[in-house]
């Protein structure tokens, strides 16, 4: 207070003291017109109005005017005016002071309030950009406290939700803001409130009409339009964040259900095939007592084929579901790729019967982080695609080399090719290409399992095709280093 007083003395002194030291000058030196006299005091004026403001520029403009009179407009020395002239020149000085100070102080208010409306448009345009950086409710509502008190400069601030009588605090709290409030009636508000126990303000949240909770605000400068608006605003991502869950959760039933409908069409088309080989090799044997001891063995032969392929499509169903569900937890461990692609191609022999596998292993390969047990799943999964989508008679060629940070390898085939259009489906889940689905068996999940597997070992998986001349899967997996994450 104390200091105020003074700055407003000071003021006073110098507004004085310039408007003395203009007059003497005049007075005692520069022998100058009434009418220069006239401008340069009107200037004085105008510079107060817009550096202090109206009421130090009026009186100024007074007691320049008895000033002029006195000492510039004869008879000099009196207060008393001869000609009329002199009281119309007198008149229009005092009334060019005054509306000129009153025109500047607008302007400067105006300028302020301008200010302040551009401060109060950035203050909400930064929370808005914070507001929709998240798209979860319970991220939102423990950020939106901290948000608001970090964007508006309070020193508190809280937000309460009715369905869940809950009160979310930024983390500048202090014990005196919500104490002795009642949120439960704050929200029922129809417009922003002052807070009876500290310096703040209560500011009503709606859904739509009905309300649904109160923004909790203490020692903050925006005005109420603000205010409400920010009220708003925060609703608003509320309701955002909730839509896009539910669009989320909506999305994600649909995409269960469709692949549900296509696991079951796919796996029911699958096994109706074994089975009915399986139900006709038993019916064969049990229905003739004359069957040969070596359509014995065949049939036997065909029903232990058939009852190893269910017990293949069903242990792909399964892997599927436990990588879909996360419920794998790779053991990662320096490995060598060259036992990787052994225990691949040893899972995979009897489909690589009779058919020229050309294997090349670059010299001292870095070993890689990896799953022994899943990783083997990934080469044998692609070399038996290798060997289903090629002609019989026609190599396939496997290449482990280093690229980059990665241990790289390269399963080549020269089969009927992957149309472009079709290369980055066919790691989708269930996928079949058109022109293979009726011709070859296969439930599509041995490419989406890969690809899982590879994933979890922040490795990649691509294809390069082209029609009628092969395709070539690359897999890459990082290099251990000696000092990587084991789980």
């Amino acid at each position: 207070m104390a200091s105020q007083r003074q700055v407003v003395v000071s003021r006073w002194l110098i507004a004085a003291s310039a408007l003395v030291a203009i007059l003497a000058v005049y007075r005692l030196w520069l022998h100058v017109n009434p009418t220069t006299v006239a401008l340069t005091l009107l200037l004085l004026i105008l510079s107060l109005a817009a550096r202090w403001g109206l009421t130090y520029a009026v009186a100024i403009s007074i007691a320049a005017a008895l000033c002029y009179n006195f000492l510039f407009l004869p008879p000099v020395g009196t207060l008393t005016i001869e000609d009329p002239q002199n009281w119309i020149a007198l008149l229009a000085f005092l009334s060019t002071s005054v509306i000129a100070s009153r025109l500047s102080t607008r302007i400067r208010q105006e300028a302020k309030e301008a200010g302040r409306r551009e401060h109060e448009v950035e203050v909400l345009f930064h929370l808005s950009r914070e507001l929709l950086q998240t798209d979860k409710v319970t991220e939102l509502l423990r950020t939106v406290p901290d948000s608001i008190a970090r964007v508006t400069g309070a020193s508190f601030a809280a937000l309460y939700l009715g369905d869940e009588d809950q009160l979310y605090q930024s983390k500048t709290a202090t014990e005196c803001a919500p104490a002795g409030e009642r949120p439960q009636e704050l929200m029922l508000l129809s417009q922003v409130t002052p807070l009876k126990t500290c310096d703040g303000v209560a500011i009503p949240l709606r859904a739509g009409v009905r309300p649904r909770g109160a923004l909790l605000l203490a020692s903050t400068i925006l005005s109420d339009e603000t205010l409400q608006a920010l009220g708003g605003l925060v609703s608003i991502s509320i309701d955002r964040a909730q839509a896009l869950e539910d669009a989320a959760r909506s999305e994600a039933a649909k995409e269960s259900e469709r692949l549900r409908s296509l696991m079951l069409d796919s796996i029911t088309h699958e096994l109706r095939t074994p089975l009915t080989a399986i139900k006709a090799s038993a019916t064969t044997m049990l229905s003739s007592a004359e069957v040969s001891l070596d359509d014995r063995r065949e049939l036997l032969t065909v029903i232990d084929e058939e009852t190893d392929r269910l017990n293949h499509l069903i242990a792909q169903a399964v892997e599927m579901a436990q990588l879909d569900t996360q419920e794998v937890h790779m053991n990662l461990q320096p490995i060598s790729m060259e036992d990787v692609l052994q225990r691949g191609m040893l899972a995979s022999a009897i489909q690589l019967q009779e058919r020229p596998v050309k294997i090349t292993i670059e010299p001292h390969l870095p070993r890689v982080l990896a799953d022994a047990t899943w990783l083997p799943k990934v080469m044998s999964n692609l070399v038996e695609n290798a060997a289903k989508y090629s002609p019989p008679a026609s190599p396939i060629i496997v290449k482990a080399l280093v690229v980059g940070d990665k241990v790289t390898v390269a399963i080549t085939d020269y089969g009927v090719g992957i149309p472009a259009s079709e290369q980055i489906l066919i790691f989708e889940k269930f996928y079949r290409g058109p022109a293979q689905a009726h011709r070859k068996p296969g439930t599509g999940m041995g490419l989406a399992i890969s690809r899982a597997i590879i994933e979890a070992h922040q490795g990649t998986i691509s294809v390069s095709s082209a029609p009628g001349e092969g395709s070539t899967f690359t897999v890459g997996i990082p290099i251990w280093h000696g000092s990587g994450r084991i789980s």
